[in-house]
């Protein structure tokens, strides 16, 4: 194919697209600033009460913006953008329990401000839950932009439309998924590699529950594979390291993997030791 018919071809493709998309740059710029302007205060302007108020409406706009790219319709981005900030408050209110259940579950963890500044679970999670807002709105390709962007930082990849209890902890979290349909209660604590994903279906059932239900008080250590809408793990239950569950879990269970390691004194080796990387 020649260069020439190449071009006519991709802009016969565009032409068939009925959606246009947010600028990512701003994206980005809007999701970092929110994210700051709510938990981190830049300590060398001193805000007032105007001062917050007025920067509150300016994320009004740069939010209408990024959703009309969307929605192309101005009275739908109004209201899509009215119902993100008044909701903003109980989002902001949801966060201060996820930050806090880290700061409790952690040693590691000394003040609050810590875990607000520099836990890459923490920001990830309220991504997360900006996101959320607008995806159960209806805005579905911006929240998902987010969320990549989030995963693009920090390793995390939640899905917007996974809906996520209060106090939730993630510790560490490089290599965490949680898909589209999982359902997690309050209290969940997930460390590190943790997949919550789906059993393989045919796209026709893309509306159902492919991913598991994770019940309140449920601890997940790292490297465990959870998958399937019908499994559900019961509340107050530990789910060991490197585990791979596709069936339900009892409440109060303790699942582990059990693996055999020998330890032995290497000299005298019996045999020469082959290592290929």
């Amino acid at each position: 194919m020649s260069t020439n018919q190449f071009i006519k071809d991709l802009h016969a493709q565009h032409l068939k697209g009925d959606t246009t998309f947010p600028d990512k740059e701003l994206a980005k710029e809007f999701i970092d600033s929110f994210f700051e302007f709510l938990f981190i205060p830049n300590q060398q302007r001193r805000h007032t009460v105007a001062d917050l108020e007025k920067e509150f409406e300016s994320f009004k706009s740069h939010l209408s913006t990024l959703i009309y790219d969307v929605v192309g319709n101005g009275d739908k981005t109004q209201a899509f953008t009215k119902t993100f900030f008044d909701k903003a408050p109980s989002i902001y209110k949801s966060l201060l329990k996820d930050a806090e259940a880290v700061l409790k579950f952690d040693p590691a963890a000394r003040s609050i401000e810590e875990v607000l500044v520099a836990y890459p679970g923490f920001y990830a999670t309220a991504v997360y839950r900006f996101s959320h807002q607008l995806w159960i709105e209806g805005v579905k390709i911006l929240p998902r932009m987010f969320s990549e962007y989030a995963h693009s930082k920090t390793g995390i990849d939640i899905h917007p439309g996974a809906v996520i209890g209060d106090s939730f902890f993630i510790d560490h979290g490089t290599g965490i998924v949680i898909g589209e349909t999982t359902i997690i209660g309050n209290n969940a604590k997930i460390y590190q590699g943790v997949t919550l994903g789906a059993l393989s279906v045919s796209k026709g059932k893309a509306q159902t529950q492919r991913h598991p239900t994770i019940e309140d008080n449920v601890i997940i250590y790292s490297g465990a594979t959870i998958l399937g809408g019908d499994t559900v793990i019961g509340h107050d239950s530990v789910i060991g390291g490197n585990v791979w569950l596709t069936n339900s879990v009892l409440p109060h269970s303790i699942v582990y993997h059990k693996s055999e390691i020998t330890i032995r004194d290497k000299n005298p080796l019996p045999e020469a030791l082959n290592f290929v990387i």
